[in-house]
C-alpha cells in the first residue's frame, strides 16, 4: 500500500512525500523548502530515500541542498535538460526509475512548456506533474511554446482516467473560476466548485485530482471541445483553426484573468 503525504510551503506549494506503508522510506517531490519537510520526516519517523525534481524553479528545488546535507547525500532525480546543481541522476523522457528501497518504479514523461526541460513522474497510478498540469489549469508558458504545452498536456491526458494527479500548487479554486468563464454551462465545473468550496471550509487540499476529472473540467485539456473553441474565438475576435491556437489563446486569457 502506498501513502502520499504532503506539506505546504510558501503561499500555495505542495511538497509531496511518497511512502510504502510497510517502510519508513519516502520519496520527496519538489522540495522548495526543506524546513516543513524535515519537520514532517522527524514527526513521522521517516527517512528520504530519493528526491524527485520536476523543473528548476526555486520553489521546487530550494530545499534540496539542505536535505542532501542532512540525509547523507540522497539521490536526486531531475530533468537532464535543466540546470539544477544538486541533481545526481539526470532523467529524460522515457527513462524508468527503480527505487528498490521502496519497491517503487516510476516512468519519466517529458512535459516541456512551463519550462523547456520540465518532466513528470508516473507510476503506481500516480502522476507527479509539477507545474505542467494543475487541477483546472496548466502552467504559464515561461520558457516553452503553446505547441509544446499542448503536446505535453495531450500525453498526460492519455494516461488512464483513474490516474491520481498530484500537482505542485493549490490553484484549483481560481482555475475553476476561469474554467466557468470559458464554459459557463459546463455542469462538471459547477459541481466541482461546490466540492472545492467544501474542502476549503474543512481546510483540506483540493488534490489529488484525477485525469478523468480534468478531462471534464480543465479547459486546457478540452481545446478540442466546441464550447472551449467557441469561447477562445470570441475572446480573440478571430477564427482559431487548431487546438494549439485555442490553447495559446486561453493561456493568454488566463494570464490576465482575475
Amino acid at each position: 500500500m502506498i501513502r502520499v503525504l504532503y506539506v505546504k510551503a510558501f503561499d500555495d506549494n505542495y511538497i509531496w512525500l511518497i511512502q510504502q506503508a510497510e517502510s519508513n522510506y519516502v520519496v520527496v517531490v519538489d522540495p522548495g523548502d526543506e524546513i516543513p519537510v524535515i519537520k514532517l520526516l522527524e514527526r513521522e519517523n521517516l527517512v528520504p530515500a530519493a528526491i524527485f525534481c520536476t523543473h528548476h524553479h526555486w520553489d521546487h528545488v530550494g530545499g534540496v541542498t539542505e536535505l542532501r546535507s542532512q540525509y547523507h547525500n540522497i539521490p536526486v532525480f531531475g530533468p537532464a535538460n535543466e540546470n539544477i546543481a544538486e541533481v545526481t541522476h539526470p532523467v529524460r523522457d522515457g527513462d524508468q526509475i527503480d527505487l528498490d528501497k521502496l519497491k517503487l518504479k516510476f516512468k519519466v514523461i517529458g512535459v516541456p512548456g512551463h519550462t523547456r526541460g520540465h518532466v513528470a513522474y508516473f507510476g503506481h497510478g500516480m502522476l507527479f506533474c509539477g507545474d505542467c498540469l494543475f487541477s483546472g489549469g496548466c502552467g504559464r508558458l515561461f520558457e516553452g511554446t503553446a505547441e509544446e504545452m499542448h503536446q505535453s498536456l495531450s500525453r498526460l491526458a492519455a494516461l488512464p482516467t483513474d490516474t491520481q494527479v498530484y500537482c505542485a500548487h493549490e490553484y484549483t479554486a481560481s482555475n475553476l473560476r476561469f474554467g466557468r468563464t470559458v464554459e459557463p454551462k459546463n455542469p462538471a465545473i459547477h459541481t466541482h466548485i461546490k466540492e472545492i468550496t467544501r474542502l476549503d471550509k474543512e481546510h483540506q487540499p483540493s488534490l489529488p485530482s484525477t485525469i478523468g476529472l480534468e478531462l471534464e473540467i480543465n479547459p486546457f485539456l478540452r481545446t478540442n471541445v466546441d464550447t472551449v473553441k467557441q469561447a477562445a474565438c470570441r475572446h480573440s475576435g478571430k477564427d482559431l483553426t487548431s487546438d494549439i491556437e485555442v490553447l495559446a489563446e486561453i493561456r493568454r486569457w488566463k494570464d490576465n484573468f482575475s
